[in-house]
């Protein structure tokens, strides 16, 4: 099979080079592209999520090995959410070589966490299925590496450490306030901001309401702890 330059360039991002290309053809082509003779990445996206998720847990006990469930669980759920590899999917601009459709183009898709996220679990998953499990175990810990070793912080729900922060100083709960929300409803944008009783407040910016108070309340706390 022919390999196209802006395929190559992909490999070389990822650090791998496909025997069957075909399988990335189609781990990157989306539903929006699919027909009776072109397959989508979705039966792959659902393989490439397990795949994650075994490679994510193993490399969580390996490096904290006095780490109980409870500890365990929000760092997994932090390195395997669909919006942590949306942000992989962009580091390795995996949106330059999604193939969509005409639609899904026009409304941003190469910009969109679900469309990102569903693309990387499917990359995962050719990787495996072209070169076994230890060729997904390597691209999976080089690309996430700098993720897990940083995970104990980054798993912090910010919600409940700016309500903390709030109730440690005798403060109302923070409050979460729907500025806007505009574009179409498969593609929703969200401006939130955080406030606080004291009137100080930061803004945020995603494709989910859950996504951007998230986003507003680690804002609001980076910005509370500048000030110390």
């Amino acid at each position: 099979m022919k390999v196209s330059a802006e395929i190559k360039g992909f490999q070389t991002r990822i650090g791998y080079d496909f025997r069957a290309p075909d399988l990335l053809i189609r781990a990157l082509t989306h539903s929006s592209m699919s027909s009776p003779t072109r397959d989508d990445n979705q039966r792959l996206e659902f393989l490439g999520d397990r795949v994650l998720g075994l490679v994510m847990a193993e490399a969580l006990l390996e490096a904290d090995q006095q780490a109980a469930e409870g500890q365990l669980a929000p760092r997994f759920n932090q390195l395997v959410r669909k919006e942590t590899c949306a942000d992989v999917a962009r580091e390795i601009d995996l949106g330059a070589v999604l193939k969509l459709g005409r639609s899904e183009m026009l409304s941003g898709g190469r910009r969109k966490n679900a469309l990102l996220g569903d693309g990387m679990e499917a990359v995962i998953a050719a990787v495996y299925k072209d070169g076994g499990f230890d060729a997904a175990r390597d691209l999976i810990l080089r690309l996430w590496n700098a993720r897990i070793n940083h995970v104990e912080a980054d798993a912090r729900d910010a919600k409940t450490s700016l309500q903390e922060w709030a109730q440690a100083r005798k403060q109302q709960p923070p409050k979460y306030v729907e500025l806007s929300r505009s574009g179409p409803d498969h593609a929703p944008v969200f401006i939130i901001e955080a406030q606080l009783q004291t009137g100080e407040a930061e803004q945020a910016t995603a494709g989910s309401k859950r996504e951007a108070q998230q986003m507003a309340a680690k804002a609001l706390l980076e910005r509370l702890e500048k000030k110390k």
